[in-house]
């Protein structure tokens, strides 16, 4: 119980739980931003703490995610077809992004919508075999600029259910 309390009851457990929030696939940054302000996080601290989540892991999704799917279709073929859908997931997704390279991979990243984000965007940027140093400022803008945009609806929403518009 003493995490838990650490977590929910410290200004820096809240922090480093809307972190982890944030690194998760599909939540990220456009559910976290919502639970660190749900948990008592001011905007100010919200709002660092989940771009850093959702940052964490997209320069190892970039570099080594075609080697783990590899190494998974190797010693654990039973996951082919999750490996397969992921992979048909992000060439989808690249065909968006590859027209206009890294102000695409850049877009794709910002718009606060399902399948989009730093997760799918660092997956496309890797089957489309865009360099890190090149596709990781694209991905920072594109988590930047989702973020302004859940900050923005974050507090129009709390505005509204607190009834101080």
């Amino acid at each position: 119980m003493e995490l838990f309390d650490f977590l929910t009851g410290t200004a820096g457990g809240k922090c480093l739980f809307t972190m982890l929030v944030s690194m998760l696939p599909i939540i990220e940054l456009r559910g976290g931003i919502p639970f660190g302000v749900a948990l008592g996080l001011p905007y100010y601290l919200a709002f660092p703490a989940a771009v850093a989540g959702n940052l964490i892991p997209t320069p190892f999704i970039i570099v080594y995610i075609r080697r783990i799917f590899q190494l998974m279709r190797k010693y654990f073929p039973k996951l082919n077809g999750f490996v397969d859908r992921l992979e048909k997931k992000a060439h989808l997704k690249g065909k968006k992004v590859q027209k206009y390279q890294y102000i695409g991979l850049w877009l794709f990243v910002a718009i606060p919508l399902p399948g989009t984000g730093a997760w799918t965007g660092s997956l496309a940027a890797a089957f489309l075999g865009m360099r890190l140093k090149k596709a990781m400022p694209a991905v920072v803008l594109g988590v930047l600029t989702a973020g302004c945009i859940m900050l923005g609806l974050t507090h129009v929403g709390v505005n509204l259910f607190s009834g101080t518009v």
